[in-house]
């Protein structure tokens, strides 16, 4: 167990630093100067070069990436130039929103889609499973930049059930947070409720004509208690992979929801540096998000060996 934790770990690190080579290198040859956006467009090259040299944006490529790296493995990822706020502050400010975001999205998805993955899977070919297949595949089709100026123009203007963009903290009061966060939520729920429901629908079935499930059958057992005690476990093996994989996704894949909502997370953020070419600030956050990924990622894999004890067994042969 230690020698295969230890394994995957250093995976992990060896993908991080890949990660960070490759972020800093391609944002290091995009093309733009954030001297120049501190300067302005009538700023003289001397200035331009002057300026360029106190950020140490004149040193080679590999001298800049191992001082960063090194102020990055201590928690510095750095200054924006524009703003003058720590990467680090930002990240730690804006965070709770795209973590509530991505998780109320995901628990949202994992709910609906486990309900409709039982329901399809319990009389498969039948009328109520074609009908839930062909609602899967309209939420597949429908894409988050599409899901939200529809969620807000019913929900939001007609209804006016929620607001149409803004947020409040949950100090502020819970029943304002979720009124802000719901649509959202949906918004970005939707492509993973088709997602979800097809998988598990398709693991389920294989799993109920397996012979322990027609043994327990056999003694009797309500169909309800063979589905929930004995098929949905095995089941969820595909299931839990995909979400957390996609759990690292929604955190880094907010930046429509969160420009279309108004939201202050680390999405927007994103989008309105690369936009006013503040290099630093999109550096360290990218960097963040792929940590996370990653780390989730590296979670999801060790926890198949908790889920499903095959698993361990295999990995110490």
């Amino acid at each position: 167990m230690i020698s295969t934790v230890s394994k995957r770990v250093g995976r992990s690190l060896l993908v991080v630093l890949l990660v960070t080579i490759a972020v800093v290198a391609l944002l290091s040859f995009a093309p733009g100067s954030v001297a120049q956006v501190i300067l302005g467009e009538n700023a003289t090259p001397e200035a331009v070069a002057k300026m360029n040299s106190e950020l140490g944006l004149d040193e080679p490529f590999w001298v800049r990436y191992i001082d960063w790296l090194g102020n990055a493995v201590r928690g510095d990822l750095g200054t924006s130039p524009l703003t003058g706020q720590s990467v680090s502050e930002a990240i730690v400010e804006r965070l709770p929103v795209t973590l509530q975001l991505a998780a109320m999205g995901l628990i949202i998805a994992l709910l609906v889609s486990l309900v409709m993955g039982i329901v399809s899977a319990s009389r498969p070919g039948s009328k109520v499973d074609r009908g839930i297949n062909a609602l899967s595949a309209v939420f597949l089709s429908v894409p988050a930049f599409i899901a939200g100026p529809v969620l807000i123009y019913y929900f939001a203007i007609q209804l006016q059930i929620f607001p149409v963009m803004g947020w409040s903290r949950i100090s502020e009061g819970l029943g304002d947070n979720l009124r802000g966060a719901i649509l959202p939520a949906i918004a970005i729920a939707l492509t993973e409720i088709a997602a979800f429901h097809r998988l598990l629908r398709t693991d389920l079935i294989g799993t109920l004509r397996e012979d322990f499930v027609a043994s327990a059958r056999a003694k009797g057992m309500p169909s309800w208690y063979v589905m929930m005690r004995h098929a949905l476990r095995p089941s969820s093996f595909s299931l839990i992979t995909v979400a957390g994989i996609n759990l690292g996704r929604l955190i880094g894949g907010t930046v429509i929801v969160e420009t279309l909502f108004g939201l202050p997370g680390l999405g927007q953020l994103v989008a309105s540096s690369i936009t006013s070419r503040d290099v630093i600030m999109v550096q360290g956050i990218v960097v963040f998000i792929a940590v996370v990924y990653v780390g989730i990622n590296t979670l999801v894999d060790l926890s198949y060996q908790v889920i499903d004890p095959r698993v361990r067994k295999v990995v110490g042969a």
